[in-house]
């Protein structure tokens, strides 16, 4: 499905914050970014607001855990990450999906490259990324089979994180049979 004129606009305007946010080493507004894009990744399923999606909640975690300071090359990195998402961003101004799908790959195989030593570290947090993020998409009713698919991470990944967290408690009150005869008399009268 194709994004329309305003997604395309707040995709471009999530991802301008995103480098800002970035460059700041804003955790907070870095995954109040990734959350808004949920909402048009459950609705587009697109790989490029998913990845998105992922790629800037992965950014938020490795900047609140300070984790950015065991990267040797954390500017370099920076710059080489804008750069991409700057492409990204020119590729939607120009309705060019594939374009915009290309540059996030290669944005997230960037983080994924940052460092030699960090490499399986870098990696288990984007894992870790997709599986809340699928969460996310799961709870806004996108089918779990579709939600690992789009995230490239197993049914049971995502099964069992989602499992994990904790539902609130609904309070069922049950109603006699007078009450739920008058309710439905009322109803169809």
């Amino acid at each position: 499905m194709e994004m329309k004129k305003e997604e395309c606009a707040n995709a471009i305007l999530v991802l301008q914050e995103t480098l800002i946010a970035l460059k700041d080493k804003d955790s907070l507004k870095l995954r109040e970014l990734s959350d808004r894009t949920i909402h048009s990744s459950c609705f587009y399923q697109n790989e490029g607001s998913i990845t998105s999606a992922v790629l800037i909640y992965t950014l938020s975690k490795l900047v609140e855990r300070q984790d950015y300071n065991k990267i040797k090359y954390w500017d370099n990195f920076v710059k080489k990450f804008s750069s991409y998402i700057e492409l990204a961003i020119s590729a939607l101004k120009k309705s060019n999906m594939s374009g915009y799908e290309k540059e996030l790959a290669r944005a997230r195989e960037s983080l994924a490259g940052t460092s030699v030593n960090l490499k399986a570290y870098i990696q288990e947090v984007l894992r870790k990324a997709s599986i809340n993020k699928g969460a996310k998409l799961y709870e806004h009713g996108l089918s779990l089979g579709k939600t690992s698919e789009l995230l490239g991470i197993t049914k049971w990944e995502l099964a069992e994180y989602t499992s994990q967290k904790q539902t609130p408690e609904i309070n069922y009150q049950t109603i006699n049979i007078k009450t739920r005869a008058k309710m439905a008399l009322e109803f169809f009268s």
